[in-house]
């Protein structure tokens, strides 16, 4: 480090060993947290960056509701990189920029272009991104550098944040280290005043040391506010009562308010443009009478400085100083003489924005074309940034009232659930209009579903739907079905019935009939009208990624495979990960029931990270259950215990049976069949929720001796199964009639219906009960054909302690199977094998890193670190590897 920082050794070798290991080819990311003056900033700036190219930025306030602000103030100096990207990738970024056609930049897409340049960067020499300030980044800049930064690994890219944690805006990241800045020790706060104000007497100093807390900037800035006469320099003078962030900024605004007029004003129109590009805040100066000599006092005074030929205030708070110190008066001034010669159209609007203090349908009309825009680029908070300012400046109150309502849309698309409320209660106040009403009932219904409010939600969407019925059909439509899901999940079954009514005669009255019909039959376990319904929502070509979900329910894995698989090919085609995570769920479920538990396990873990890394809940919950039947079938008792007790209420009721029946499961596989019926003691009420684990739970009675409670689990099983009319599932409903009645010729109406390939691992557990009770039936040559079939699949499948239960049957029938040896392919990690397969395939790591939204780089590392483990040296040989 070139800089010493007083008592900051530990936390310097901390960032510095991120550096070190970017050096050495890791990528690593740090977020250093603490409050104002702390010393973050001088953290980031006394790191020792040689050999680096360093990416810059500082994010600022008033820019974080301009789309990408903070991502192009980063990037503003990489067009290198960027010319050689993908042709998407580099369009994506040049959007970004500013310098490209308007298009719909989506977040993700702009997270895997910006994964693309850093990791293109970092081939020629380390990468440093250092974001100051990060708490004002916008939110898709945010979102792009933490979805990049997550998935660096073998780049040589170094991505350091630094966030204010008290008095700022929330800069949640999740998964992400964290350094945090405390406040200095006395003696290293000593040391600190030793240095910069020895000229003091020591009392002085020790008072200066008690006010400043350890904070170091007030360390280093009242001593000269206390050479300026600023502070009273009595060794009895009272201790502070303000924090020592509030403090410092009084004493910059005391120190602002000393200069010269004219000095003001250029320090002013400097803070409220932010960008500080001299080329916009000299000539708005200019037009406010200022002009580039006047800076000289700001500097003489330390207040502002050089940076790579911008104006660069030296401390946030000197800007927040400047401006907040500054009239009304003078802040309007000075927007609107940087509307006058900013070029960018958003931010000459935003200055227009903020020079208007009464209604003024031009501009906000403009405001509005600007939320349009931005919802383009991805950027809610903007896009309600702006509906809102658009709003406060619209005269008209209808007008007003509808912005408001697309505001409060926007504010729950970006999280802000408390300023959507406020926003939506606002629009109602407004509106007349029965449709437009039924807009703002849609964002309280949100809401109230975010609360965990079903009913309420169910109530608020019906009667918006009413209000829609008449001025937009498809709309209220809409609103019904979802009405008739929140009713669903707060299992108010008199509603379901009554949206469906309500729904007669609208375009889409069908669909919300079918699921009413779907929620009523699983309620009540009528499976004929339960199936049926789930049919109809089937052929509905407006159900998306839903489908592959009610072709799993109707038992068809390989319709669910397929249409699962489609939406992920279309959403990696597009780069759009929003639809991905819950397509790559119900394709790992589908790949688990059709017997690929390895692939099963990569594409959920897959969708897993995403999901986490977007919040999408459901799909969390899903992904994580089917990881734990996964885990379950391979005898995984301590991966079960931590997917299914990392749960918590994540996903819902829903997903509270899925964990229930994979730890069942678990305990069937390991003989403990007293503990499968204490967990499915009540699936009765819920049966057609945990359809899969009947048979466990006909198996795990019938070992116990409870044949009436197996054979009440097998006749709800056989009736699902008849509805389905798909052969592996009749096979099982054979299967468990055989254990019930011990009757052969059930076993033998299994084992013929399971001919087909469906279910693998299913048609190994029907030979196996078969072999067995073949075995205790005193025909052990017969039996050994059952059991080496059943052991074969379950060594295939990796269901560790069925395999060994079949072979220990084998081994009581006089015929020894020893167990297979190291699998290697089971070394791998599920991210190694996914792309050891693609690899496999014949793609590219280029290929493969477009695919699973990797850098080039990581891919190259996974295969490194997966060929060992392989036993391969090369691409080429992994050929005759079993994947």
């Amino acid at each position: 480090m070139g800089v010493v920082l007083h008592g900051r050794a530990a936390e310097s070798a901390v960032l510095g060993g991120v550096l070190d290991s970017a050096r050495d080819g890791n990528s690593g990311v740090l977020v250093v947290r603490g409050e104002a003056g702390i010393g973050k900033s001088a953290l980031l700036g006394a790191v020792d960056a040689e050999g680096f190219r360093v990416l810059r930025g500082t994010a600022i306030e008033s820019e974080s509701v301009v789309p990408y602000a903070g991502l192009s103030l980063l990037l503003r100096c990489v067009s290198d990189g960027i010319d050689v990207l993908p042709p998407r990738q580099a369009a994506t970024l040049r959007i970004v920029l500013g310098d490209g056609e308007c298009g719909d930049t989506d977040p993700y897409h702009v997270g895997v272009a910006l994964l693309a340049l850093l990791a293109e960067l970092a081939e020629r020499q380390p990468v440093l991104c250092l974001v100051d300030d990060a708490h004002w980044l916008d939110q898709g800049s945010a979102f792009a550098l933490l979805f990049a930064a997550r998935r660096l690994r073998a780049e040589s890219v170094a991505v350091v944040f630094a966030a204010r944690d008290l008095h700022a805006p929330p800069f949640p990241a999740p998964g992400v280290p964290e350094l945090r800045l405390t406040a200095l020790s006395d003696d290293d706060a000593f040391a600190l005043l030793a240095e910069h104000a020895a000229d003091l007497p020591r009392h002085v100093r020790e008072r200066i040391a008690r006010e400043a807390a350890g904070n170091p900037l007030a360390l280093l800035e009242l001593p000269a506010a206390q050479r300026e006469g600023h502070l009273t320099a009595g060794p009895a003078h009272p201790p502070a009562t303000l924090p020592a962030h509030s403090r410092v900024r009084r004493m910059f605004a005391d120190r602002i308010a000393a200069l010269p007029e004219r000095t003001r004003t250029l320090l002013l129109v400097a803070a409220a443009d932010d960008t500080g590009d001299p080329g916009v805040v000299f000539p708005a100066a200019e037009r406010l009478g200022a002009s580039v000599a006047d800076l000289e006092p700001a500097e003489q005074r330390q207040l502002l400085r050089s940076d790579d030929g911008r104006i660069a205030f030296r401390h946030p708070l000197v800007r927040t100083a400047a401006y907040r110190g500054a009239s009304l008066v003078g802040r309007i001034d000075a927007h609107r003489a940087l509307a006058g010669v900013v070029a960018d159209e958003t931010r000459r609007t935003w200055h227009l924005a903020a020079a208007t203090t009464s209604p003024d349908e031009d501009v906000a009309r403009a405001l509005e074309r600007l939320a349009e825009t931005a919802r383009k680029r991805g950027g809610s908070s903007a896009v309600l940034a702006a509906y809102h300012r658009a709003a406060e400046l619209t005269p008209d109150p209808k007008t007003r009232g509808r912005r408001l309502t697309l505001a409060a849309a926007a504010a729950v698309e970006a999280g802000h659930f408390d300023r959507a409320s406020a926003l939506a209660d606002s629009a109602a106040d407004l509106l007349r209009d029965p449709l437009e009403y039924a807009k703002v009932a849609r964002v309280w219904a949100t809401l109230a579903g975010e609360r965990g409010e079903s009913a309420e939600a169910a109530t608020i969407l019906g009667k918006a739907a009413h209000c829609a019925a008449t001025g937009d059909p498809d709309l209220a439509s809409e609103l019904l079905f979802t009405a008739t899901q929140n009713a669903w999940t707060a299992r108010d079954f008199t509603a379901v019935r009554g949206f469906a009514e309500q729904a007669s005669g609208l375009p889409g009255a069908h669909r919300v009939k079918a699921l009413a019909r779907a929620a009523i039959g699983l309620d009540e376990c009528d499976v004929p009208d339960t199936l049926a319904a789930m049919r109809e929502l089937v052929a509905d070509p407006r159900e998306d990624v839903t489908r592959a979900w009610w072709h799993l329910v109707l038992g068809d894995d390989r319709a669910a495979y397929d249409h699962a698989a489609t939406v992920e090919r279309r959403a990696r085609a597009s780069g759009a990960l929003g639809p991905l995570p819950r397509a790559l769920a119900y394709l790992a479920r589908a790949r688990l029931n059709l017997g690929q538990p390895r692939e099963a396990r990569e594409t959920a873990e897959e969708g897993l990270r995403i999901a986490a890394d977007i919040g999408q809940g459901f799909s969390v919950g899903f992904l994580s259950c089917v990881l734990a039947e996964q885990a379950a079938l391979a005898g995984d008792e301590r991966r079960v215990a931590e997917l299914v007790g990392a749960l918590g209420g994540t996903g819902g009721p829903p997903t509270a049976v899925r964990a229930m029946c994979a730890s069942a499961l678990l305990d069937l596989g390991l003989g403990r069949p007293e503990a499968v019926l204490e967990r499915l003691a009540d699936v009765g009420a819920a049966r057609l929720y945990a359809i899969g684990s009947l048979p466990d739970l006909v198996e795990a009675a019938v070992r116990v001796g409870e044949v009436g409670q197996a054979k009440r689990a097998a006749d709800w099983y056989a009736e699902w199964a008849d509805g389905t009319g798909h052969d592996w599932a009749l096979a099982v409903a054979d299967r468990c009639r055989a254990l019930v009645t011990d009757e052969e010729r059930y076993y033998l109406a299994a084992r013929d219906r399971h001919r087909s390939p469906a279910r693998p691992f299913e048609r190994a557990r029907t030979e196996l009960l078969y072999g067995e009770w073949l075995r205790r039936e005193r025909r052990r040559v017969e039996s050994r054909v059952p059991l080496r079939s059943a052991a074969e699949t379950f060594e295939r499948l990796g269901a560790t302690p069925w395999a060994e239960r079949a072979r220990q049957e084998l081994r009581a029938t006089g015929e020894s199977r020893p167990a297979p040896g190291p699998d290697p392919v089971g070394a791998l990690t599920p991210q190694e094998l996914q792309v050891v397969r693609l690899a496999a395939a014949g793609l590219s790591n280029r290929d493969i890193a477009d695919r699973l939204f990797l850098s080039p780089r990581t891919v190259g590392y996974h295969l490194y670190k997966a060929y060992p483990k392989l036993g391969v040296a090369s691409r080429g040989e992994l050929a005759r590897v079993p994947l």
